[in-house]
């Protein structure tokens, strides 16, 4: 309970622009959040299928160990490290979410990404499962969180 009113509270100042994510634990150092909307440049971009996880896994534990929470703004990626921030956007809609990658998967042939339910529900394929999204990886950790 006490993790997910923390989880709540960081994705409030994080939607609020209070929040940012940077390699140094800085928010001075931080690029310009405008109107919730994170303005760093990528680092690289790429396009792929993107499908989402939630009540089946809500409550276990990620391979950086935290608890997965279906309502906070994570993803899982089978490569990136650990820790590293994307921004996920549905290339149908052009509705966007900055994530954190916070676990491995996913684990079926074809699909780049698995985004939390909450993710998915905000980026509009909640019904259908699956999207084709556009992914920026806006910032890799300093140092990398062991899994």
């Amino acid at each position: 309970m006490r993790h997910k009113i923390f989880l709540t509270v960081e994705l409030i100042l994080l939607a609020l622009g209070f929040l940012t994510f940077t390699p140094s634990g800085n928010p001075d150092a931080a690029k310009p959040v405008v109107g919730g909307v994170d303005l760093r440049k990528p680092l690289k971009v790429w396009t792929c299928s993107a499908s989402w996880y939630g009540k089946d896994f809500d409550g276990k534990p990620t391979a950086t160990g935290e608890i997965y929470d279906m309502y906070a703004a994570t993803a899982a990626h089978p490569a990136l490290p650990l820790g590293s921030i994307v921004r996920v956007v549905n290339m149908r809609n052009q509705r966007s979410q900055v994530v954190r990658i916070n676990d491995r998967g996913p684990y079926v042939e074809g699909r780049g990404l698995d985004v939390s339910y909450a993710v998915a529900r905000r980026l509009d394929f909640d019904k259908s499962g699956i999207a084709k999204v556009r992914v920026e990886l806006l910032e890799v950790p300093s140092r990398t969180i062991s899994e």
